[in-house]
């Protein structure tokens, strides 16, 4: 079965820092390229960060330089860390697989000011 698990949002104040963890199970992880979406109320789906298979990555210019993307190909795992965040980066943060379009369940981030 494939599942794509978040974990790790939560309430954190301006300035502050949280890591999003995304276990993958059911699918060959290290050939995927995974990324992290996110989704504020009334927007749109927008891509924060994304990393290939081969460990390369790209990161939407608002949030370069403050969060970092990571795969852990042992444990099927890919992390997001953000630190600095402010209050626009509230939104609720889904993980993704491609090939295939996967998506998690997605876990809220809030920011307060």
């Amino acid at each position: 079965q494939v599942q794509l698990v978040e974990s790790g949002g939560g309430l954190v104040e301006v300035g502050g820092s949280l890591r999003l963890s995304c276990a993958a199970s059911g699918i060959w992880f290290n050939m995927y390229a995974m990324g992290w979406y996110r989704q504020a109320p009334g927007k749109q789906r927008d891509l924060v960060a994304i990393i290939a298979s081969d460990g390369s990555t790209n990161y939407r210019p608002s949030v370069k330089g403050r969060f970092t993307i990571s795969r852990d190909n042992a444990k099927n795992t890919v992390y997001l860390q953000m630190n600095s965040l402010k209050p626009e980066d509230t939104a609720v943060y889904y993980c993704n697989a491609n090939p295939g379009n996967l998506w998690g369940q997605g876990t809220q981030v809030t920011v307060s000011s």
